[in-house]
């Protein structure tokens, strides 16, 4: 259970930082500016989010994942909302002091609520993007799925600050379903059942906006690619599922690389991050759960070094207390 866990902290990380060179940059541009994408690469100048960073480099969506591990194990296994908004706010105030400032458009909208006055629990009912899903992992790592009602209250307890809608709850709860079941022996497609069966009471929660079902725009995804040649299916995934913000486009891109290239997730990810538009996210959350679902090891020893060295990663701590407190309410689930 270890190497898994390891492998879906390393893998988003991994998966994260191959994508931060080409994130929000169209397809034909970053295959023109990386014709052949085999490892790490700076961040190039014709890139204005990630200009100037270092190969190996992760985004916001690793360092918000730590950071809802950290709270987790504080709150004993709770993400409390004001404490989140708390920490997201000294984060992002020394991101933009940095000039690496990256917050999503949830969040910042819900982060700019909260300065006007806004409640941390009403702050993230417009909030409908892929942030959610981006650091819920750690969720996923210390929830066991069952009982299903506690393993969506506690994705629910991660959204709420900033991405409390159905959508987004629903492709939280898809990602952390995958990573939960992977940490229980799951293959991949094995998990792929648990995230609709989640995804699907997800979409019940939280506020009400208008968008396409992720449980089944996300199975759908996993069985269009799964006809395609590679070339195709890369074509697919790019005009047809989709790789922008949106929940229901990020959440589904990265379940159908996941599922077309599972036999190799270092491979899968790098193809992620090929495909432009949220090419860091979709490619963390390829990592995450092809991770999970395989161990650590399924990554190149380099590639894992050196995300841990650049970005001073210490993770073994941080995975012991998530997995004692995963202990903790399987041991109380039995007590009941």
């Amino acid at each position: 259970m270890m190497r898994r866990a390891q492998g879906t902290l390393l893998g988003l990380a991994i998966g994260d930082a191959l994508g931060m060179p080409t994130q929000m940059l169209p397809r034909p541009v970053v295959a023109r500016l990386f014709p052949v994408l085999e490892g790490f690469e700076a961040g190039p100048s014709q890139n204005a989010i990630s200009a100037g960073q270092p190969a190996g480099r992760v985004t916001d969506d690793t360092q918000q994942a730590l950071l809802v591990a950290r709270l987790l194990v504080e709150g004993q296994g709770h993400v409390e909302g004001a404490r989140f908004v708390e920490e997201l706010l000294r984060w992002a105030e020394q991101a933009e002091a940095d000039g690496s400032e990256q917050l999503g458009p949830s969040s910042r909208r819900a982060l700019e609520a909260v300065q006007r006055g806004a409640a941390p629990e009403e702050a993230g009912r417009r909030g409908d993007t892929n942030g959610a899903a981006m650091r819920i992992a750690p969720v996923g790592i210390a929830v066991p799925l069952e009982p299903v009602e506690r393993f969506l209250e506690r994705v629910e307890e991660a959204c709420r600050p900033t991405h409390f809608t159905g959508l987004a709850i629903a492709g939280a709860a898809a990602v952390a379903a995958v990573i939960s079941a992977g940490l229980e022996g799951a293959s991949f497609v094995e998990a792929v059942n648990e995230a609709r069966r989640l995804a699907r009471l997800g979409q019940e929660r939280g506020a009400y906006v208008a968008g396409a079902s992720v449980a089944e725009r996300l199975v759908w995804a996993v069985d269009l690619v799964s006809q395609l040649d590679e070339e195709s299916a890369q074509d697919a995934i790019v005009d047809l599922i989709g790789t922008g913000v949106a929940t229901q486009e990020a959440v589904p891109a990265a379940f159908a690389i996941a599922q077309r290239w599972r036999a190799d997730p270092w491979r899968a990810c790098l193809i992620a991050a090929r495909l432009g538009g949220d090419s860091d996210t979709i490619a963390a959350l390829v990592g995450a759960m092809l991770g999970a679902c395989s161990g650590s090891e399924v990554f190149p020893v380099e590639a894992r070094t050196t995300v841990v060295q650049v970005n001073a990663l210490d993770i073994d701590g941080l995975l012991s207390e998530l997995l004692a407190l995963r202990t903790r309410l399987q041991q109380e689930e039995v007590r009941l």
